[in-house]
């Protein structure tokens, strides 16, 4: 299972694949575009022109803990789906459903960051320039 947000390790849903086994961090194949959604959680989308590749965390788990812990606490706007990673080795992992999103929600192409945790770096950059400049 490739991972790319809130379940990564030191990520506040990390809990969710306590007991699966860590085989490294992986990146996908070039073809995705990076979407983060009212700023909680990451989503995923392969694209036919201008993807990149996204940074992640692949997992080898049961499918108890994949469909009885991990899938039920995923958000609705998300679905298990396969992926190509960079080696060129196919793999699970939860892919954005454009459908599902609401009107008004939140979306920002965080593509160009390359992984989660550089966007939530960003974020937290910016909070601290906001004290910093007592904004």
């Amino acid at each position: 299972m490739f991972l790319n947000g809130t379940a990564m390790s030191g990520q506040k849903d990390h809990s969710a694949v306590a007991g699966a086994t860590f085989l490294g961090p992986a990146r996908t194949a070039p073809g995705f575009r990076f979407f983060a959604v009212r700023r909680e959680f990451p989503g995923l989308l392969q694209v036919a022109a201008h993807g990149v590749s996204i940074a992640g965390e692949l997992y080898e788990m049961t499918d108890e803990m994949l469909f009885d812990v991990l899938l039920p606490q995923e958000p609705k706007e998300l679905e298990l789906g396969s992926i190509e990673l960079a080696d060129g080795s196919t793999v699970h992992a939860m892919i954005l459903q454009p459908d599902r999103l609401v009107p008004g929600d939140e979306v920002v192409d965080i593509a160009d960051f390359g992984g989660w945790r550089a966007y939530r770096a960003h974020l937290s950059a910016n909070e601290r320039a906001r004290d910093l400049l007592s904004l």
